[in-house]
């Protein structure tokens, strides 16, 4: 069931994606090389809770840590965090979610660590420019097949794959909700957007391959051929006047 929410909760949730958005900030500016995914954890725990909130991934359905870190092919989200030491060249995807005054946000980047090949770049670059356009769609009056199709087509217009096994989804007072937001689709279909849904939009794409498998720790997801992916997420609330980007300054 899709749960509305009311202007008073969409602006809870905006204080909180403030604070996300200032926190993933700050952990950007961590990400170069000699610096390890547990300290890149470590960090992000330690603002989540400067910022007066609580992590939003620790706990859920066991996920031990607060950071989800997925490096290179190693994952493309889930990843936990290790002793692994970021490199030049590297790619790192950051996936960080608070609960602030009993509602959750949700956010992801994918960086470059240091220098990095063009092809690897122009994934980055595409998968961050299919968000935005993504967004644009998510508004009163269209569907969840209209955001979907618009994210699909831009992705696989460039050479790119989306995953179709791994979606966004809805976010409020439960970390996800209904209803289930995928990257691809037919335009016209599926759910209506209505105002006061808030959902997390969040394109996962791939050089190769789409199809995942399972990492060993079992959370992580990585690609079965073993290529690059990408990853971004914002939190965005359907109003009367557009959409509404939470997780942001």
């Amino acid at each position: 069931m899709i749960k509305l929410k009311t202007q008073k909760e969409i602006n809870i949730m905006r204080e909180g994606g403030k604070k996300l958005a200032q926190i993933m900030q700050e952990l950007t500016k961590l990400v170069k090389p000699g610096i390890s995914t547990n300290e890149l954890n470590k960090a992000a725990e330690g603002l989540v809770l400067k910022y007066g909130a609580e992590p939003g991934f620790k706990g859920h359905q066991g996920f031990p840590c607060s950071l989800c870190t997925s490096v290179n092919a190693q994952a493309i989200v889930h990843a936990l965090p290790s002793d692994y030491v970021l490199k030049e060249g590297d790619i790192i995807s950051l996936d960080l979610g608070l609960k602030y005054r009993d509602f959750y946000s949700d956010m992801a980047i994918t960086l470059p660590v240091g220098e990095i090949d063009y092809e690897t770049m122009r994934l980055l670059k595409a998968t961050k420019k299919s968000l935005k356009i993504g967004i644009k769609k998510a508004k009163v009056g269209n569907t969840i097949g209209d955001i979907g199709n618009t994210i699909q087509r831009f992705i696989e217009y460039r050479g790119f794959k989306v995953v179709e096994s791994l979606c966004g989804h809805g976010i409020g007072r439960s970390l996800h909700e209904d209803p289930q937001i995928p990257n691809y689709g037919k335009r016209g279909k599926g759910e209506p957007l209505k105002e006061g849904m808030v959902i997390c939009i969040e394109p996962m794409t791939t050089i190769g391959s789409p199809n995942l498998i399972k990492t060993e720790d079992g959370f992580g997801y990585t690609t079965k051929d073993g290529s690059l992916s990408c990853h971004f997420e914002h939190t965005i609330a359907i109003t009367k006047s557009g959409p509404k980007i939470l997780t942001e300054l």
